[in-house]
């Protein structure tokens, strides 16, 4: 795979993340019902990031927990023999709560789809919104994000790669082709 472009530097994603924070913000009349709830592994960073910008703006602290769906992914089987558990800690109560589900891509949707049902076996959630910072399309499910930080179409031949500490050293987010070699 090589780099087809750079879309998205440390400040852009900064700044995209200070606007999704404010539209959480707004559209829930402000924060006293809100959850946030990043999907391992780039979505829990992402969402510590919101808390961050909610909480100053509000000054108030968000709810934050993260969610492992791997067993609730419809290609359990396809994964390894043995696939890799980061685990899900929401130390507090989701009921009539408004859960802020918050991923880097959103693609084909199912992702969405196992989050959605982990939530539920947890508990009887208001409303589940969804923030991803990009929105790349080619969904299978009819899934939709409340917040976006960046809509992006792309190929089937193409990825998104979100950069993000603490996995990596620099934030940012690259579009690499994963055709041979790269050429078309």
């Amino acid at each position: 795979m090589r780099e087809k472009a750079r879309i998205m530097d440390a400040t852009a994603m900064k700044r995209a993340v200070s606007r999704i924070a404010h539209e959480i913000i707004e559209k829930n009349k402000g924060t006293s019902n809100i959850v946030l709830i990043g999907i391992q592994r780039r979505g829990v960073p992402l969402a510590k990031m919101l808390a961050a910008h909610i909480g100053q703006v509000e000054n108030v602290t968000v709810p934050t927990g993260t969610l492992d769906i791997t067993f609730y992914r419809d290609d359990l089987s396809l994964l390894a023999a043995h696939p890799v558990i980061n685990g899900t800690d929401i130390p507090f109560n989701i009921t009539d709560r408004d859960i802020i589900l918050v991923d880097d891509v959103l693609f084909t949707g199912r992702t969405i789809r196992a989050a959605m049902e982990a939530i539920m076996e947890v508990g009887r959630a208001r409303t589940i919104q969804l923030a991803v910072l990009i929105d790349r399309g080619h969904r299978e499910l009819p899934i939709r994000t409340d917040y976006v930080g960046k809509n992006v179409p792309t190929s089937r031949n193409e990825l998104i790669a979100v950069h993000i500490a603490p996995f990596e050293a620099e934030d940012c987010v690259l579009v690499l082709d994963m055709t041979d070699g790269g050429k078309r």
